[in-house]
Formats: C-alpha cells, sequence, structure tokens
C-alpha cells in the first residue's frame, strides 16, 4: 500500500509522515514548502517519495495521486489571521487545493481518503458549550470558511460518487516541529518559546477565551485510526480532547512545566478569533471507536522537551 500525504512537510503532515515510516509504509510526499520545512522531514527523507508543487493545479493534483492507495490530505495555510490578510490565497490553498486532490483521486482509484478539517468552522456557534458536529456552522474568517466548503465538497464526493473520505475536525493542535516564527504562529509554540528565552507571552485579548488544546500524537492516531474503520467513510468527526482551557490558565500550566515564570503581556483581540472553543468528542469515540489518549500535560512536556532540545536562545528553523 502507498500513502500519500500532502503538506507532508508542515507540522502536522510531518508528524504523520514519521509515523507511517515508522510502521513500514509506503509514503509519498506532496508539498510546496511555503509553510512546510525540508528539515521536518530529514530523518525520513531516505525512506520516503517528495514531489514539489502546488495543489491548485490539477495536474500535479493527477501526478501525485498516481499510483496511491490512500490519501492524507493536510495541505493547508493554518492560520485565521492570515487568511483575513489574504482570503483570495486562502481559497486557493484550501478549497480550490481540495476539490482539484478529490477529482484526481477519484479518477485515480484512490481507496480512501482523510481530510484536515477545523474547529474554526464552528465560529461562536448559537448553542454554548461544546461544538457538536451537527451544530449548524457559523465561521468567522475566511479559513473556517474554506474549511467548510473544503468538508462539504468532501461530503460530496462520498454521496454523489462513493468516493470514500472522511473528515477530521482539529481543536488547537500543539506539538513538537510546530513553528514559533511567524507572526501567524500558534499560542502554544509562542508562548513556550517566549518562556525559555526569557521573554512574556502575548496574548490577544483577556486571556480568558478558551480553547481545546490538542497533541499532535493525537491527531496522527486518528488519521491512520480512519483510514481503517469501516465505520468512517461519509462522516464527520471532531478530534480533540473534549475540554477547554483558558490562556490564562495554559500560561500557569507553563510556567509550572518550564519553571519560568513571567507575566502575560496583553494586548488588543484579533479579528476573525473565536471567544470560546471546546469539542465533543462523543462522536468520535461511539462510530469511530477513537479516543485522544495523550494528555495537555503530558503533550506540553513532550513539546517543551523538544523545543529544549534545540538551542534556546535560537527558534526552531
Amino acid at each position: 500500500m502507498k500513502y500519500l500525504v500532502t503538506g507532508g512537510a508542515g507540522f502536522i503532515g510531518s508528524s504523520i509522515v514519521s509515523a507511517l515510516v515508522d510502521q513500514g509504509k509506503h509514503v509519498r510526499v506532496a508539498d510546496n514548502f511555503s509553510t512546510g520545512r525540508r528539515h521536518n522531514l530529514a530523518m525520513v527523507q531516505d525512506s520516503i517519495e517528495i514531489i514539489e508543487g502546488d495543489l491548485a493545479e490539477l495536474d500535479y493534483a493527477r501526478k501525485i495521486v498516481d499510483g496511491v492507495d490512500y490519501v492524507i490530505h493536510q495541505a493547508a495555510i493554518p492560520s485565521v489571521p492570515r487568511s483575513v490578510d489574504d482570503p483570495i490565497g486562502n481559497n486557493q490553498s484550501g478549497v480550490i487545493a481540495t476539490l482539484n486532490l478529490l477529482v484526481a483521486a477519484r479518477d485515480a482509484g484512490v481507496l480512501r481518503m482523510t481530510y484536515a478539517s477545523s474547529s474554526s468552522i464552528y465560529g461562536e456557534a448559537r448553542d454554548k458549550g461544546a461544538k457538536k458536529e451537527g451544530m449548524l456552522p457559523a465561521p468567522l474568517s475566511p479559513y473556517g470558511v474554506s474549511k467548510l466548503a473544503s468538508e462539504q465538497y468532501c461530503m460530496a464526493f462520498y454521496t454523489v460518487y462513493g468516493f470514500e473520505v472522511v473528515a477530521l475536525r482539529y481543536f488547537n493542535v500543539f506539538g513538537p516541529r510546530q513553528d514559533p516564527e511567524s507572526e501567524y504562529a500558534a499560542v502554544i509554540p509562542r508562548f513556550i518559546t517566549a518562556l525559555l528565552q526569557g521573554n512574556a507571552p502575548k496574548i490577544y485579548g483577556d486571556g480568558e477565551q478558551t480553547r481545546d488544546f490538542t497533541y499532535v500524537g493525537n491527531i496522527v492516531n486518528a488519521n491512520i485510526h480512519a483510514l481503517n474503520h469501516a465505520e468512517a467513510p461519509g462522516q464527520i468527526f471532531n478530534i480533540a480532547m473534549g475540554k477547554g482551557s483558558s490562556l490564562n490558565s495554559l500560561v500557569k500550566t507553563l510556567h509550572e512545566l518550564t519553571g519560568v515564570t513571567i507575566d502575560a503581556d496583553y494586548t488588543d483581540a484579533r479579528s476573525g478569533d473565536i471567544r470560546h472553543s471546546y469539542a465533543d468528542v462523543s462522536k468520535a469515540l461511539n462510530v469511530l471507536q477513537f479516543k485522544s489518549e495523550v494528555s495537555v500535560v503530558d503533550g506540553l512536556q513532550n513539546t517543551i522537551d523538544w523545543y529544549r532540545s534545540l538551542n534556546v536562545n535560537q527558534k526552531p528553523k
């Protein structure tokens, strides 16, 4: 069996690639390296095939799925603020790329595909509390809109063409290899590297906004599991811990784990950010028979250890 991982040089994609290589799988990586890093694949580069290109081009999509059995589609520009700055580019890398991949994979006879969807499709749902898959979507950002549109294309391809596809809605993924350098970087790598470098973590807003932080190892396991579970095709699943944590409480936990206590620096809230977000994970447990096993604290410790393995005074590449 051959596996294609799109966005395979990215934070999540490279974690999936490494897990598949460890399992002895034949892996092909597709990436345009706009946000992915070749360094993320350095440990497995002799065991994988890499095809560089842009999924917004249908010919490239057809090239990368040739001879592939399973597709794990992670390619995207994973940033709400960046989508606000560049909605057209966000649509190209999200919706157009996903549609091209679906067409190419269907035509090539791919057995099954998983799609990396996002909690951002929920927006500020009318129903308070845990986000459930059956809720009416209400995305606040172009990023959320593109994830919802791509997710719906996936479901349509299952309904109309019988193409087996599974959408996994990730909630605030973190872990080793996550890039803290970009101005659009996720909160946990920014907080950890700030503390390790003796700087104050920056919080947009009052810090009482909540997120369902989910360690990347859980995301890796969910994708591999969904490729093999009989009930998965044509379904949408939340992949998370099922519990929200505020940014203020996150900083306190990082103080304890790093041994560095520096108060956060607060600034204005950002456009498109959701106030509260955590998942109902009962469908993943009951239908997919999947549960995220690595706790937030253990995941944070793994992540801190990884950053500490680098030069503390030099941000990771």
